[in-house]
């Protein structure tokens, strides 16, 4: 069951995010971090971002919603642990980068905050129904 929990949420998580950044937010962060901006994302540092969050997202906030079938805890851990992981990486830079812009890390944390949430509240209905 861990790895189809998985395997969904990082499926849902990479499409909203690439809508996120690739379409909604690309001329956002261009415009607040294109001076910081490669011109080629490192795709091998964004998978293992990837992987490694929606692990913790799915260990700690998934299958234990799942288990109590708790619709209500997926959502609230969830966004509670989009935004601890997003404001590690955006008040890190905050406090320890030059020019970082405080609109990136607040647009950013609520960002994390949502899709965290969304993803685990969308991986937890296909479960309940699917799995």
């Amino acid at each position: 069951m861990f790895w189809k929990l998985y395997l969904t949420a990082l499926v849902i998580f990479m499409l909203i995010d690439m809508f996120w950044l690739g379409l909604v937010a690309k001329n956002f962060y261009q415009q607040q971090l294109g001076f910081l901006m490669k011109a080629k994302a490192n795709l091998l540092a964004a998978l293992i971002f990837y992987f490694v969050f929606m692990f913790g997202l799915v260990v700690f906030v998934i299958v234990p919603g799942v288990a109590k079938e708790s619709v209500t805890d997926v959502i609230m851990y969830g966004a509670l642990f989009g935004l601890v992981g997003y404001s590690t990486y955006d008040l890190s830079n905050l406090a320890t980068l030059k020019n970082w812009p405080v609109l990136v890390t607040l647009v950013d944390m609520l960002w994390g905050t949502m899709a965290s949430s969304l993803v685990a509240l969308l991986t937890c209905l296909i479960a309940l129904k699917f799995f």
